[in-house]
């Protein structure tokens, strides 16, 4: 037998006797968004989620090695792991199957219960009743000690007590459910979506095997597409995908691992050339996109670990001469870094978990990264002076930055005397209703500004491609004249006595910011150097909802006195078809391909892209931050292959020359 068996023979003590009831349920249904976030994609792929990470928590304890998803034809999702199976048996209390008590309850589960688990991810016991609540049908299969279980639910309600079906090999919960379209504005899942984040639990979740299978939709082999994640070195294998597309300073990535008062932690660290700071933080697999203790322990040790190395070395007195200070900013400069933690009662800032606030954890992570890259330095002597001159290096451009953002900051101020030339700005005073659109081009531009509504809509034409802050340091990015007119436009500040790169947006002019540009090749490199900007110096505007992009149509279709739009080549097949009766009558027919928004007259830019009643905006989000992360650099950076990888699988519907 493998060890994984023999922890499933052991496993008599995962009973009904378990399973604590904390409350009940009805709640969910009538306010969706305070247990999953929201109503939308977001939301949807959430219930996945909270599904999957019932199955991972059976992983950490030592029970499962499988999980394999598929999504169905109607959109119904299936997960199934090999673990110990709910608990089918009477509940003493509750006096029903502990399944259905699972199923039905909120905060009920054994995740509360130190004995079954030692740590645990998800809501805290809410996910999967949520789940079932907020499905039109969902059914639970337990496969355990050779006999099979089933019980179905409507809208979270038993429509029967479990019973059992046959006899079986397997050993495991298979939970197969459909969102509610009366609660979701869709229920169409995305593919991509998912597989990233089971993607993430296969890094985050070493040598567990995660597939992922659509039946909607079918490869070049006519197979149904799929995909198989495991890792064997889990975290290695993380930094080598995610800092993929950089240059790397050192020959192999730091990896630290450690225990102390019952918290596993685990660190992957690398130094490369880039001049920004990714480190992604995760508590219990949840990624805390907001950090918390577990990152500041992290940085607190790295800096007072690597500033001690440096001085002991005599590295940093040609600093002092120049009388430059070294700070917490440039000891992260160019870092990657994946911190993992599993905590055994974390204590999460809001709902969504995005920060971790168990106080403990801060000294704990700090002393195991003190203690363990002290020793990696003073035995890898030559990366050690890499990082060092690498910290260096982030110093004196630091220094040069001060000027160029003391600059910014003066013209930034909250007046009319200081706004970039080139703004052409609304008459409302009050952010919440102004929109400010980023053109590309000053012909473009000034379409824009004559079709516009300019009492909340303003407009600032760009001059070309801006700077590619991927690849620049702080000093040359505040330099740029175009990023400049950005902040400056936008009203906001940086910089604070902890952070010299933070963006303070209180005072920021619009809350609608939107990227327009041409719908071509030109178009979409230059939204992405944008949206790279966004993300890499003003991550606030997106994570707060400020950031949109237009959506200008592809084709203008004419037959007579009637004209129509259309934004994709299955809209304007479609329009065709119905101008020409189904191809019987072409004669005046007239298909115009918009090259550029300066095609358009100002009128039918207003009515396509920019009339509130009529437009379409797509909300820029940042639905995982590690590919996020990963995908600016890639697409930013100087690898060619995964960048023409990237654009063959995802640019379907654009004529792209690579």
């Amino acid at each position: 037998m493998s060890e994984l068996e023999n922890k499933q023979v052991e496993n008599a003590a995962y009973t009904a006797e378990n399973i604590q009831v904390l409350e009940g349920l009805e709640a969910v249904r009538k306010r969706p968004a305070m247990y999953i976030g929201d109503i939308g994609e977001r939301g949807l792929h959430h219930l996945v989620y909270e599904v999957v990470d019932n199955s991972i928590d059976e992983a950490l304890a030592g029970y499962c090695d499988r999980i394999d998803i598929i999504i169905y034809p109607d959109n119904s999702i299936s997960v199934m792991d090999n673990g110990r199976g709910i608990p089918i048996d009477m509940h003493e209390k509750e006096q029903r199957s502990a399944l259905e008590v699972v199923l039905t309850v909120l905060h009920a589960g054994g995740k509360f219960n130190k004995d079954s688990y030692k740590v645990s991810g998800g809501l805290h016991g809410v996910g999967v009743s949520c789940v079932n609540a907020l499905s039109q049908h969902l059914t639970a299969e337990v496969f355990k000690d050779g006999k099979h279980y089933m019980q179905e639910f409507e809208c979270g309600h038993p429509l029967y007590s479990v019973k059992e079906i046959g006899a079986t090999d397997l050993q495991g919960t298979k939970i197969t459910f459909t969102p509610d379209n009366t609660i979701f504005h869709s229920i169409v899942y995305q593919y991509d979506i998912l597989a990233t984040r089971i993607k993430e639990l296969a890094f985050l979740n070493k040598n567990i095997t995660l597939t992922i299978t659509d039946l909607r939709n079918t490869d070049e082999n006519g197979q149904p597409v799929s995909d198989i994640f495991h890792s064997e070195e889990g975290l290695k294998d993380f930094i080598k995908y995610l800092d993929g597309g950089r240059e790397k300073i050192m020959g192999t990535p730091i990896y630290m691992e450690g225990e102390k008062s019952n918290v596993p932690v685990e660190i992957v660290m690398q130094y490369n050339t880039s001049f920004s700071e990714n480190i992604h933080s995760y508590v219990n697999n949840i990624n805390t996109i907001e950090g918390g203790t577990h990152l500041t322990g992290f940085r607190r040790a790295l800096t007072n670990t690597l500033k001690r190395y440096a001085t002991n070395s005599k590295m940093l007195e040609k600093l002092e001469k120049q009388k430059i200070e070294i700070s917490g900013d440039d000891f992260r400069e160019g870092l990657t870094a994946i911190i993992s933690v599993k905590v055994q009662e974390p204590q999460f800032e809001g709902q969504t978990k995005t920060k971790l606030g168990n106080s403990e954890v801060e000294g704990i992570v700090s002393q195991l990264v003190s203690e363990m890259l002290t020793f990696y330095l003073e035995e890898n002597p030559k990366d050690a002076k890499e990082i060092v001159n690498k910290v260096i290096l982030a110093a004196t451009a630091r220094h040069a930055a001060r000027k160029a953002r003391e600059l910014v900051q003066r013209k930034g101020a909250f007046s009319g005397g200081g706004l970039p030339g080139k703004l052409s700005d609304c008459s409302s005073k009050k952010p919440e209703d102004c929109e400010l659109y980023l053109v590309e081009g000053d012909s473009a531009g000034g379409t824009a500004k004559q079709g516009r509504d300019s009492r909340f809509q303003a407009i600032l034409p760009l001059r070309g491609k801006i700077l590619n802050v991927e690849k620049a340091m702080q000093h040359r990015v505040l330099e740029s004249e175009e990023i400049k007119n950005i902040y400056t436009a936008l009203g906001v500040t940086i910089g604070t006595e902890e952070d010299s790169k933070a963006l303070n947006i209180e005072k920021l002019r619009y809350y609608k910011v939107i990227i327009m540009t041409d719908a071509d090749v030109d178009g979409s490199h230059i939204a992405t150097l944008i949206l790279t900007f966004f993300f890499r110096h003003m991550k606030e505007l997106i994570e707060e909802g400020h950031v949109y992009i237009a959506t200008p149509p592809l084709y203008l279709i004419k037959k007579g006195k009637e004209e129509r739009y259309a934004w994709t080549d299955e809209q304007r097949q479609q329009i065709v078809l119905e101008l020409t009766n189904n191809g019987a009558n072409e004669s005046g027919l007239h298909v115009q391909r918009y090259k550029g928004l300066g095609e358009m007259n100002d009128e039918q830019l207003w009515s396509t892209t920019m009339d509130p009643a009529h437009r379409t905006l797509r909300q820029v989000t940042i639905d995982n931050a590690t590919e996020a992360d990963r995908v600016f650099s890639m697409l930013m950076g100087d690898e060619v292959p995964p960048r023409r990888e990237f654009i063959e699988k995802n640019a379907k519907y654009a004529n792209i020359d690579i």
